[in-house]
């Protein structure tokens, strides 16, 4: 049998079951509720685990955990979608989409794939209700922290951001402060643990290793700076945070294989 054989039966064995899909407006206002950084709405939409639910959701495959995760990366293609659009910048939208599709990879039931729904949900959700209390940064800032959060690796100075601005050092040092509150270094070195917690969570990195991916002088220096952020060395972070929210699913699988 054709395709297009198929499609025509497959059709009119729709009509006649009369199967239709959510409204449109209703997965609008989620998306909306991401881009705009309602996490109260977000939240909600998560507690009510409309995502699992099958009424007025297409059949992409028999399998109802594959399912779920074609419409999963839907989801996440849409809200990237809609937080470019509403500010975010591209790079990290897409990184961060990418970073949670792959985290699909090995689950294997519809809870596990729903929680990471909601995390990814609410993440987007939190970091564009950050963004948009920022929104009023000038052109020259909103490069500077485009540029920061790209090469977050390497090792930044002002010179380099100046220069790359076309600015000049004191006067970026300036603005900047008076527009985020707060200095470049400290900026950078802010971002820095962030990714740094990241790679603590999902990853067996050793910490000289996350040092050095990161930049920092020397691992004493990594665990020093990350302390002072976050309170604690990043070995009691890992032991407190690593996975928890990705293995827990398959741990109790593999024990009861």
């Amino acid at each position: 049998m054709g395709l297009l054989q198929e499609w025509f039966q497959q059709e009119s064995k729709n009509n006649d079951d009369t199967i239709s899909h959510r409204p449109q407006d209703e997965e609008y206002q989620f998306y909306h509720a991401v881009s705009s950084g309602d996490v109260d709405l977000v939240r909600q939409n998560c507690e009510m685990r409309r995502f699992t639910e099958s009424e007025g959701v297409g059949v992409l495959s028999r399998n109802p955990v594959t399912n779920l995760k074609y419409h999963f990366v839907i989801t996440a293609a849409f809200i990237t979608r809609f937080c470019v659009e509403a500010g975010m910048e591209m790079e990290q939208a897409y990184r961060l989409s990418d970073f949670y599709i792959l985290k699909l990879d090995h689950l294997n039931t519809i809870s596990a794939v729903a929680d990471l729904h909601d995390r990814m949900a609410l993440d987007f959700t939190g970091k564009m209700r950050l963004l948009q209390k920022n929104m009023r940064t000038s052109k020259p800032i909103t490069k500077c922290v485009e540029y920061i959060y790209s090469h977050i690796k390497e090792r930044i100075t002002i010179e380099e951001l100046a220069e790359h601005l076309e600015l000049s050092a004191s006067y970026l040092s300036r603005q900047f402060k008076e527009e985020l509150g707060i200095s470049v270094s400290d900026y950078i070195r802010e971002k820095k643990i962030e990714r740094a917690q990241n790679i603590l969570k999902y990853s067996d990195d050793s910490l000289v290793d996350i040092a050095n991916q990161l930049s920092f002088s020397s691992q004493s220096h990594f665990i020093q700076t990350f302390k002072k952020y976050v309170g604690m060395t990043p070995k009691k972070y890992r032991d407190l945070y690593y996975n928890t929210n990705w293995t827990t699913d398959e741990k109790k699988q593999g024990a009861g294989g």
